[in-house]
């Protein structure tokens, strides 16, 4: 069984529509027992990050995400929840990842960050069959800060992690829900881990 982590965050819809068209059903759950006992789990979203934290925490889901061990997929927020800090709203994330998340600072580019860009650095199993030349879509006002557990970086206004990799999580900025054949070939490569 595949789990989508619910939690109030968007953008579940499109993705069981991208594991449905790779022949998946998946479960939306916010029960411990099923994200325990899951295959894989997808944590995708869209959303605030000190909203999203607060329903995971009043669930005891954040104990619970931390401590899974099977392959994990964050996605957008996803991943930004899965780092240390994120500066909007202030808030203490999950600490799967070393990063803090900031926000774009101002410039001649528009913040957000929307629309489709290419990947560089690509680093893992999760990147197989990927070339640096291809484009990913990204929606996104905040960025998770380079660092040692990078496994894709992204330059839009300055370079960020595209993707993170830590031990069984693993998580990209984008969304590969919405990134046509491409995004497709990265689940795939998820579902296979």
């Amino acid at each position: 069984m595949i789990a989508i982590v619910k939690y109030n965050a968007g953008n579940v819809r499109s993705v069981q529509n991208a594991l449905h068209r790779l022949g998946v059903d998946a479960v939306v759950t916010d029960d411990p027992k099923q994200l325990r006992e899951a295959e894989k789990v997808i944590f995708p979203g869209v959303g605030e990050a000190s909203t999203a934290m607060r329903y995971l925490k009043e669930r005891g889901l954040d104990e619970v995400l931390k401590n899974l061990h099977q392959p994990f997929l964050g996605i957008c927020l996803g991943l930004q929840l899965m780092c240390k800090h994120s500066e909007e709203g202030d808030t203490e994330c999950l600490g799967i990842f070393n990063e803090n998340v900031k926000r774009f600072p101002t410039s001649k580019l528009k913040v957000p960050h929307m629309g489709w860009n290419n990947c560089s650095e690509l680093k893992g199993a999760l990147f197989a069959s990927i070339d640096s030349s291809d484009d990913f879509y990204f929606v996104h006002s905040y960025y998770a800060e380079l660092g040692s557990q990078t496994t894709a970086q992204c330059d839009y206004i300055l370079p960020f992690s595209a993707a993170l990799q830590k031990d069984n999580f693993h998580a990209v900025q984008f969304h590969p829900e919405k990134s046509a054949e491409i995004g497709q070939q990265l689940i795939k490569n998820f579902l296979e881990l």
